[in-house]
Order: structure tokens, then sequence, then C-alpha cells
């Protein structure tokens, strides 16, 4: 196959966002017949229906998502090599590409992402979320710099820094009965509508396996993968859960009581690096900055009272 003409590529990608010629059009600032061209051409080229016609716009076909997730790959890696060129332009202290799983960075990551940045005017960070297995790939594929997830998957491309351990606590609607107590245990919920983790993490297990030694039997009702939803669900009352308190301490102002649980359930994450490359100056302050954050939290120096609610 010939190679692909760039701005056949880039007129792919511009339909696909806006969904049509026009848009696309303006989009990378050539005219409508010029687009329909580049389209048709890499069409022809590929032997593949990229779009098909509804109404007025464009809808992309199954091959061409899936040419398309490739093609934004491609589009990332050449705007880091952009911004690189900026950064030596300019001078610039430092870059961060930081993934972190849900749970994280759902409000307390970025907290101390913006406490990071007050210290230092000219760095630049991109900050995403991604559940745990995405911000491994994503850190082992050069994609981020550094990454926050849970510690049970490896891979030989990427080093694990653990972080403080953090007990998973319970979460009740405001109003439930359980939320006059001080604190749980397993044989608390018996009987209870409880509101379970995904099925794919450690988490998950972790917590069944206390409530099966307790002897307790659940309602089992709803599962989800996202601490954030299961909090969300307790507090419209649908059930109760155990969640890291990260996410607890979110949701705390939105109609949940949070109260410590017995026994001890650890939620384990870590910070995770590249193992091919030496981590800059400004990386290893983020990492162990955070280490000391979270340290802080967990002794209670910052964040809500477990007694919220």
């Amino acid at each position: 196959m010939a190679t692909l003409n760039p701005r056949q590529v880039e007129a792919f990608r511009a339909v696909v966002l806006t969904g049509g010629v026009g848009a696309a059009a303006s989009l990378i600032n050539v005219s409508q017949p010029a687009v329909s061209r580049l389209i048709r051409d890499l069409q022809a080229q590929l032997g593949l229906v990229l779009f098909e016609r509804r109404g007025t716009g464009l809808v992309p076909t199954g091959e061409a998502l899936a040419l398309y997730a490739e093609v934004e790959r491609a589009f990332v890696g050449l705007e880091r090599i952009a911004q690189a060129a900026s950064e030596l332009r300019n001078r610039r202290t430092g870059y961060l590409r930081i993934a972190a799983l849900p749970a994280l960075a759902n409000g307390f990551l970025p907290r101390f992402v913006g406490a990071f940045l007050a210290d230092r005017p000219t760095l630049h960070i991109v900050l995403s979320g991604l559940v745990s297995h995405a911000v491994l790939a994503s850190v082992a594929q050069g994609e981020s710099d550094i990454g926050f997830a849970e510690t049970s998957m490896e891979h030989a491309a990427v080093l694990r820094e653990p972080m403080p351990p953090a007990p998973y606590v319970a979460v009740l609607p405001q109003d439930h009965r359980l939320a006059r107590r001080k604190r749980l245990r397993p044989q608390d919920f018996e009987g209870e509508n409880f509101i379970s983790l995904g099925p794919s993490s450690l988490s998950r297990y972790r917590i069944d396996h206390a409530f099966a030694e307790a002897g307790v039997s659940r309602l089992q009702r709803i599962e989800t993968p996202l601490s954030e939803i299961a909090c969300a669900l307790a507090g419209a009352g649908a059930g109760v859960t155990l969640c890291e308190p990260f996410t607890a301490t979110e949701y705390a102002p939105r109609g949940i009581a949070v109260r410590p649980f017995e026994p001890r359930i650890a939620f384990e994450f870590a910070a995770l690096v590249p193992a091919q490359r030496t981590l800059t100056p400004v990386a290893r302050e983020f990492i162990d900055g955070f280490r000391a954050h979270v340290a802080r939290f967990l002794r209670g120096g910052k964040g809500p009272s477990l007694r919220s609610g």
C-alpha cells in the first residue's frame, strides 16, 4: 500500500471530530471540495467505506472508528513532539503528563496539582482520568510520564512506587439507621442493599472476602466499576457501600454519611513510571510531594472528618 497522504489523514480526523465536510473544512482551513476529495481518495486507497450520510451530516462507519483510534494516537504523538519543541524554544521548566485512576482524579489529585502549580508558574501539566489498566498502558506506551493506579497489575516497561495505603470506609445514605454509629463492621451490613464494585478489581475481592469471613450476607443488587458512582447511588438512597476515602471525601457533602470500617481493608495504589527513562526532577518532586500529601490526608491533617453526614 502506498504511503498515506498526511492531508488525507488530517481531513479524515476533522470529519470524524466535526461530523460534516463544511465544519471539517473550517477546522483545517481548506475548501469543502478539497475535504471531499481528500476523503474520497483516502477511501479509494484504503479500500474502505469510512462514512455514511445521515441527513446533512456524515456518520463514521465501524471501520472508520477503528481507524480513528490509531489516527488519534499518532496525532497525540505529533502534538507531544511539537510541545517538546516549544519547551526547548521557550526554556520552559517542565512538562508533565499524568494519568490517574478516577478515585484520585475526581478531586483529590487535582487539588494537589493546583497547589503544585502555584509554586511553578512555568510548569505545564496534562492530567487524565483513566481506569487502572488504562493508566498502566498509558505509562508503558510513553503517553504519560507518571501514572497512579491500583497495585495489582504489573508491566515489564513500568516501575511501581507504592503510595501510602488508604483504609476503605463505609458509605451510607445520610438518614440511614447505621449512620448513628461511630464505626461499622461486616455484621452491621447483614441483609442490607449493598452496592458492589466491579468484579475485576482487587478491592472487590478484598471486600467480598471480609464479608465472607464474617459470614455476612448482603443483598448485592447493584454493581458499578467506579467508586464515584457507588457513592452517588448511596447518596440517592439505593444502598450502602465501601470505598476508598478519597472518593468518600469528595461525596461527603452530597447526601452521604462516611464511617470508619473494621476490619481494615487497604486500598493500595502506586505511582507508575517508565522503566527505561530517567525521571525528570519535576516528576520526582511531584511523586514525592503527592506521597506526602496522601500521608497527611490519611493522618487527618486535611479533608473532612469521617463523621461527615
